[in-house]
C-alpha cells in the first residue's frame, strides 16, 4: 500500500487534518495533525485513525501502524 493512499484515507476521514505518512516495508507511521483531536485522550485520537485504516490492517496490507496525533497547537508547540 502506498503512503499516499494511507494519507488520502486519513485526510478524507478526519476533517481538516494534515497527515504525513512514512513506511518501512509494511510498517507505517502516520503523523496526524487536526483540531478534531481537541479534548480527546491519546487512545481516542488513535482510535479515530485506526477505524479508518482497520480494513487495511486486517487484510495484511498494513502490518503495523504507529500513530502520532496532535492538535494544531500541540504540533506547533512540539515543532516550534
Amino acid at each position: 500500500m502506498e503512503t499516499s493512499e494511507v494519507k488520502r484515507i486519513i485526510e478524507a476521514g478526519i476533517d481538516g487534518c494534515e497527515t504525513t505518512v512514512t513506511a518501512d516495508g509494511s510498517k507505517y507511521t502516520a503523523i496526524v495533525v487536526s483540531d478534531e483531536f481537541e479534548g480527546k485522550s491519546m487512545v481516542a485520537e488513535q482510535k479515530m485513525v485506526y477505524v479508518l485504516m482497520n480494513e487495511h490492517i486486517l487484510s495484511g496490507a498494513i502490518h503495523a501502524l504507529t500513530i502520532k496525533a496532535y492538535t494544531k497547537a500541540e504540533w506547533l508547540a512540539h515543532n516550534g
